[in-house]
């Protein structure tokens, strides 16, 4: 694939691997990047970097290989909630069950990054044109995770700078996030109150995937933890992780002995019954008894993060409360009210 583009005025200031990003919208900018570097795209003739800044007129030449495939991420059939926008961020209530990045071995599967490039070609669209590709007016980026069966708020900036801002934040501790977790046993810390669970965290070198609490060689993490309802067997909690590792929430609540109480991979289940919850439950002849919940029982409820111009301003984000999880709460309320 050969190309040549000039740089329209509207473009000229941008990072030369921001432009091609925006230009070519199916490959990831790590591949750009190394194309530029590999003298694949010059500028005005010229090797260039990648995060040269552009002027209006400069003339790039573009040599992919015609065999290097592209790498478009899949949308999910329904369209991502957005909780909050403004001019440099959104938040955006991501389903459980959808992957915030392609999986290595699903790539076929849909991913929050396929709605995000969904949504940047919808708004780049004109209305008179029907193409699906093109070049975008705006890139999306998610800065953070959430595990594939976290539902909740996810922040995602709508440009470099914020980007950059926002990244800051999140790698200086000063987003402030508050997940509901369900979890297994009942929590004996008085309401009210808060418990700090303080356990490093780090790869378990036997499964891969998994992470263990690691005190010789594991990354210091926090977790605050308070309680917000009681069930019997079972405790609604709010959590507060104060450091982000991978699986931090998780890790810690089933280290201290509360695991989530749908939760594979830190828990005892995959996923919760009525007849798990109500004794003597029986299903009708014929019929087969569906889960209440097959999915972890975490929820990214709230995400307050500084304004990326304006740090000393925060905007903070609710994300509701998914159907699935209101209903297991309700059937809990029924069958497994706390009377102590």
């Amino acid at each position: 694939m050969s190309e040549t583009i000039v740089v329209p005025r509207e473009r000229a200031g941008l990072e030369l691997d921001e432009f091609l990003c925006l230009h070519f919208p199916e490959f990831s900018k790590g591949f750009l990047r190394r194309a530029v570097r590999e003298g694949l795209v010059t500028l005005d003739g010229m090797r260039a970097n990648p995060s040269q800044h552009l002027r209006e007129d400069q003339v790039l030449i573009v040599e992919f290989d015609d065999q290097v495939p592209a790498n478009v991420p899949v949308a999910p059939e329904a369209s991502i909630p957005v909780l909050f926008e403004d001019d440099d961020l959104l938040v955006v209530d991501k389903p459980s069950g959808l992957a915030v990045e392609p999986e290595r071995w699903a790539r076929s599967a849909a991913s929050l990054a396929g709605a995000l490039l969904a949504l940047a070609r919808s708004r780049s669209r004109r209305d008179d044109d029907e193409q699906e590709d093109g070049p975008l007016e705006l890139r999306l980026r998610a800065v953070h995770r959430l595990d594939k069966d976290t539902s909740g708020a996810l922040v995602v900036a709508k440009n470099l700078e914020a980007e950059r801002a926002l990244r800051t934040a999140f790698e200086h501790d000063q987003v402030h996030k508050t997940y509901w977790a369900l979890v297994e046993g009942e929590h004996p810390l008085p309401e009210g109150e808060e418990q700090e669970i303080d356990l490093p965290i780090g790869p378990d070198e036997k499964r891969s995937g998994r992470m263990q609490v690691d005190a010789a060689e594991g990354k210091p993490a926090q977790t605050r933890i308070s309680v917000v309802q009681r069930f019997h067997g079972y405790t609604w909690l709010a959590c507060r992780p104060l450091s982000g590792r991978t699986h931090q929430i998780r890790v810690h609540l089933s280290a201290v002995g509360f695991p989530l109480a749908v939760d594979p991979l830190y828990g005892r289940r995959d996923e919760l019954r009525l007849s798990h919850l109500k004794a003597g439950y029986k299903v009708k002849r014929g019929q087969s008894e569906r889960a209440l919940v097959s999915r972890l029982t975490l929820h990214a409820a709230v995400i307050d993060v500084p304004a990326p111009r304006e740090p000393a301003c925060r905007i903070r984000v609710e994300a509701p409360l998914p159907k699935d999880l209101a209903q297991l709460l309700k059937q809990l309320a029924k069958v497994r009210a706390w009377n102590p």
